[in-house]
């Protein structure tokens, strides 16, 4: 049985993700990834990713997998934050969804995951690959509006060979059923 770790939000996507992964027999583990703890930004009282984690917490529980909440802000600040604001200097206008995909969600997610024994991890995203001559490609969801390879394009080949897509053959309607 291989193992798993799923990139719990709170949201129904990932959620939907982790319980088809347990249904399809893998040994899964969720993560909730907390990726900013400076909260002298933040515009109201509220700490939206304490609400988040709660929330994923709670799926982990009826499904019955571990959980963990691993801590990225470092990395993301580093990476993401620093990054836009030089771009922004630049007079460049930088995707932050594209790169903490791409430096956060799976290069700083799969290394950690690796490191505690997973074969593989796994996302709500919309996407799917496709495996030739030993190179993974990115490939677009069935659901035209929901697709998000857009977002996924700068991730690495070898990262996606280590990445399932559970909801890349399905509808977000039928997600949300």
């Amino acid at each position: 049985m291989k193992t798993v770790v799923v990139g719990l939000s709170g949201g129904v996507d990932s959620s939907v993700a982790a319980y088809l992964l347990q249904k399809e027999g893998f040994n899964v583990i969720g993560l909730f990834m907390r990726n900013w703890n400076d909260e002298s930004v933040i515009i109201d009282d509220e700490c939206p990713w304490i609400e988040d984690s709660n929330d994923a917490l709670q799926v982990a529980e009826k499904l019955g997998i571990p959980f963990q909440v691993i801590d990225f802000s470092k990395e993301y600040k580093e990476k993401i934050v620093d990054y836009m604001f030089k771009e922004y200097k630049n007079g460049r206008t930088p995707n932050p969804d594209i790169l903490c995909n791409r430096e956060i969600k799976f290069k700083s997610f799969l290394d950690y995951a690796l490191k505690i024994g997973a074969d593989l991890i796994a996302t709500g995203h919309y996407a799917d690959t496709i495996s030739k001559n030993g190179t993974t490609y990115l490939t677009r969801a069935i659901d035209n509006t929901k697709d998000q390879t857009y977002f996924l394009h700068e991730v690495s080949s070898e990262e996606f060979s280590k990445t399932i897509f559970p909801l890349g053959n399905m509808k977000k309607d039928d997600v949300r059923k």
